[in-house]
């Protein structure tokens, strides 16, 4: 547990914008004892622990979502202030003794603001050693917030520490958390959402099959998949990501099951978006992917929708000043629609 604040009356803190620089964010006596994670590049790598002090928040985050990061950091400073725990490990000192790589697991809670509300996990996307909790993560917490829903942003673990299915571990170790203490966090444990972007909605599309994620781990079923320019399959990855983290091993990995091949009957609806010159979703990803996992959702007879924007770049979060802007709307209507709580 983060400590709580003996220095809040003591400090005055001005509100973060969008000019804030990054320096003076993670040197924010709330933002430290709150422990937030506030990089995009993993700080156990050498020389990186001053990662673009120098940057305003809005360089560095884009100015997609530079104001709903400086109002959900914000926010976040309001609540830590008021004695909220903000962060919250997953697994205990023993089972982190025995795999170090398991302190980086954690989620960053926002409560509702009414008791017994519906809950959203977030995953951010990530690329080898690059996360965006920060940029797509907590700015779509805030949009969530202001929407009456409680949010979990989960920082799962990435880059070396990604092996032996860690992030459906940390996936799962979370949801099991959050189930267990519904009570205390104030929310439904049933009907909850999980938010993916990019690569984090492949995870969050594996996880939703009843085999290979939620069933495998016992714990409860999402209620509604919600996935922006999610990535459908890690194609020419997944010999990359073999040798990198499970050379040697044997047993299946998240990583080879793309999201058609993890529809099933009963699977969750699912509401997702790209856009048309999403470049990383193009040549890389090949965009026909999102056809096979469209007919498998209509083989299976899950609803869903499925919205194609014409401009909307890859990682813009809440896609502020494109023509996403204000997707989270609509599929928080989505989620209303098909869940009953």
């Amino acid at each position: 547990m983060m400590a709580l604040p003996a220095f809040a009356a003591e400090y005055g803190e001005p509100d973060i914008t969008p000019q804030t620089t990054m320096g003076e964010i993670r040197s924010n006596p709330s933002i430290l004892g709150a422990g937030v994670w506030t990089y995009s590049k993993e700080q156990n790598l050498p020389g990186t622990e001053d990662w673009c002090n120098d940057q305003t928040l809005e360089k560095y985050v884009s100015s997609y979502v530079a104001q709903d990061c400086a109002d959900g950091l914000n926010l976040l400073i309001r609540n830590y202030n008021a004695g909220v725990q903000i962060t919250y490990k997953l697994y205990s000192e023993q089972e982190i003794a025995e795999d170090s790589s398991r302190n980086n697991a954690e989620f960053y809670y926002y409560p509702a603001s009414t008791p017994d509300a519906k809950y959203a996990l977030v995953l951010s996307g990530n690329i080898f050693n690059r996360t965006a909790e920060l940029k797509e993560c907590i700015s779509t917490a805030y949009q969530l917030h202001q929407k009456g829903y409680a949010v979990f942003v989960l920082r799962y673990r990435i880059w070396m520490d990604m092996g032996d299915n860690a992030p459906l571990e940390d996936l799962a170790r979370a949801v099991e958390y959050i189930t267990a203490h519904a009570e205390e966090l104030g929310v439904q444990p049933e009907d909850y959402a999980l938010v993916g972007f990019s690569s984090g909605g492949q995870v969050a599309g594996v996880f939703a099959n009843s085999k290979r994620g939620y069933g495998r781990y016992h714990v409860a079923k999402p209620g509604v998949l919600l996935l922006g320019y999610s990535v459908s399959d890690t194609s020419v990855m997944k010999p990359v990501y073999y040798t990198l983290y499970d050379i040697g091993t044997c047993g299946w990995r998240y990583y080879w099951t793309s999201l058609d091949k993890a529809v099933e009957e009963g699977y969750p609806p699912v509401y997702f978006w790209r856009g048309n010159d999403d470049s990383m979703l193009g040549p890389a990803w090949m965009p026909g992917q999102y056809d096979d996992f469209e007919k498998a959702l209509q083989a299976c007879n899950v609803p869903y929708k499925r919205v194609t924007y014409q401009h909307a770049p890859h990682a813009i979060g809440t896609g502020n000043g494109t023509d996403a802007e204000g997707w989270l709307t609509q599929a928080a209507a989505f989620w209303e629609a098909h869940t009953t709580g």
